[in-house]
């Protein structure tokens, strides 16, 4: 007589730590010091379900001011849809921990921590960091996704990046759930490049500014993780609606000034804007003439500069091409309608 039962999963370990089918851990990464010898660890929440299943990484503030990916993590970590999980979930909430307590973007000695990988033992602070992480953690893992949003002073449209050509990557980018995916290239010595390199599918989610939270991409970004977690077979039957077919952006370009001065923006982000249309101006605080700012495309704007004080040469919009930019547009009205009026992921009440 053949055994009916469910298969139960085996103990997972990470950095030393054993953890039981069912149950959850903190387990402190040890990557840095401070000036003074103190060290300085990167917390990693295991999810280690009782039925077997992918190990599922999801990773923020790898730039260590970029903040909505915190609190998705954070939000995440309390939704029930974990109680019953199939696999394993590895939350980093905050992998540049140096830039974080600063604030900043980078690292002490100014690198881009996502432009170190994979690194290794004997170089840089960051290479030493990113070939820590890689090895303790990103080489254990099945599926990833890495929370974004925009640099300080711009502001991104929820957007996934992913590089379509691979099967897999392009199936979670679909299941995410955002109106826009761009495919985008492999940037070198990003996590993503390295990952994926080595047989592991990874997405970047892009949303909101440095430094703010924005509570509608806080949203989207729990409802997205969770949607990825579904599609992998890690959680069991939802509630909500399966997320429709993203669209695919063909192309996409930066708006540059052509002048410094104060710009002035008229468009809004999610816009549908054509080719020709005026978006924005840039005039001198001592008076002058304007310089008009014409979109040099057609698409919808997924990307802009939300400080006034520019300087020439200086990023302004970021335009996403598509085949059909009319019916992106309607979908991004649903979309946003839809996360902004619905209940929050976690049953709590949300920042404002």
């Amino acid at each position: 007589m053949k055994n009916s039962r469910e298969p139960k999963n085996t103990p997972f370990e990470i950095n030393g730590i054993t953890v039981q089918p069912g149950t959850r851990a903190k387990v402190e990464l040890p990557l840095a010091q401070l000036y003074t010898q103190t060290p300085l660890n990167v917390p990693i929440h295991v999810i280690h379900g009782r039925k077997p299943g992918p190990v599922f990484m999801v990773s923020a503030a790898i730039h260590g001011d970029e903040l909505n990916g915190v609190e998705i993590i954070r939000r995440l970590l309390r939704h029930s849809a974990l109680k019953n999980l199939s696999g394993t979930v590895l939350a980093v909430p905050v992998v540049n921990v140096f830039g974080f307590i600063h604030k900043s973007r980078y690292l002490p000695d100014r690198r881009d921590l996502n432009r170190c990988f994979p690194g290794s033992e004997t170089g840089s602070l960051g290479a030493r960091m990113a070939w820590q992480f890689k090895t303790q953690v990103l080489d254990r893992v099945s599926y990833a996704v890495d929370l974004h949003t925009g640099a300080i002073h711009r502001d991104n449209l929820p957007q996934i990046r992913a590089n379509l050509s691979n099967e897999d990557t392009g199936a979670m980018a679909n299941a995410f759930g955002v109106p826009v995916v761009i495919n985008s290239v492999l940037g070198e010595g990003t996590l993503r490049e390295v990952a994926e390199a080595q047989g592991i599918p990874v997405i970047t989610y892009e949303a909101g500014e440095a430094l703010r939270f924005d509570e509608s991409c806080i949203r989207a970004g729990v409802k997205g993780v969770l949607n990825v977690m579904h599609h992998l077979g890690m959680t069991g039957s939802r509630r909500t609606k399966a997320p429709r077919e993203p669209y695919i952006a063909r192309s996409s370009s930066w708006v540059r000034a052509e002048r410094d001065g104060v710009f002035l923006s008229l468009v809004a982000l999610g816009a549908w804007i054509k080719s020709g249309d005026l978006i924005g101006r840039i005039s001198s605080p001592f008076g002058g003439d304007d310089v008009d700012i014409i979109s040099p495309a057609s698409g919808i704007l997924v990307g802009r500069n939300n400080l006034p004080l520019v300087n020439e040469g200086e990023a302004l919009y970021h335009i996403a091409r598509f085949e059909e930019v009319s019916e992106v547009a309607e979908s991004l009205e649903v979309f946003t309608s839809d996360i902004e009026d619905g209940p929050t992921q976690s049953g709590q009440l949300p920042i404002v």
